[in-house]
């Protein structure tokens, strides 16, 4: 026990002891709130890139008389497999386009501001169809060849945006 005392004594080198596991204790929490200040950044990044897009591809679309947000969606409140949805009104002309929030993505900042733009100018054919498909009788058939029409649609006006 007088060796255990001894070797362990409240002293110096005790006392470095706790000043290093302190000292790197607050280095993690700092490595953390740093990575999270580095994802909100990302993510208002993201917010006002997929808005700015918002405005451009409404006007194109002639989509104007609606009332359009954009909100970050965390994968687990989508639908699996999915990168995105819409959900609006047609009497009040209001929509909110959901979009998968960039911490879910895992590919650089460029490749995932392309695919949001995607994803807004997907659901934004979508709206553009709504008042037409209201009143059609939807089966998964016909929701499957939609999401494939509305696919093509998208990219094919991104490759004219993009000079593809």
């Amino acid at each position: 026990m007088a060796y255990m005392v001894g070797r362990f004594s409240p002293g110096v080198p005790v006392l470095g002891l706790l000043v290093l596991v302190a000292g790197f204790g607050s280095t993690l929490t700092a490595q953390q709130v740093a990575a999270e200040a580095f994802a909100r950044e990302r993510t208002l990044l993201c917010e006002s890139f997929t808005s700015e897009r918002l405005g451009l591809w409404q006007k194109r679309l002639n989509l104007e008389a609606w009332t359009i947000t954009v909100a970050m969606t965390r994968a687990a409140d989508l639908k699996p497999k999915t990168l995105g949805n819409i959900h609006w009104d047609l009497e009040k002309k209001t929509a909110v386009i959901r979009v998968l929030d960039p911490a879910d993505y895992a590919m650089p900042l460029p490749d995932l501001l392309r695919d949001m733009e995607l994803t807004v100018v997907h659901e934004l054919i979508h709206l553009g169809f709504a008042p037409v498909l209201a009143d059609l009788h939807r089966t998964d058939a016909n929701r499957q060849e939609e999401e494939h029409a509305v696919n093509h649609m998208a990219e094919a006006l991104l490759d004219l945006e993009r000079g593809k």
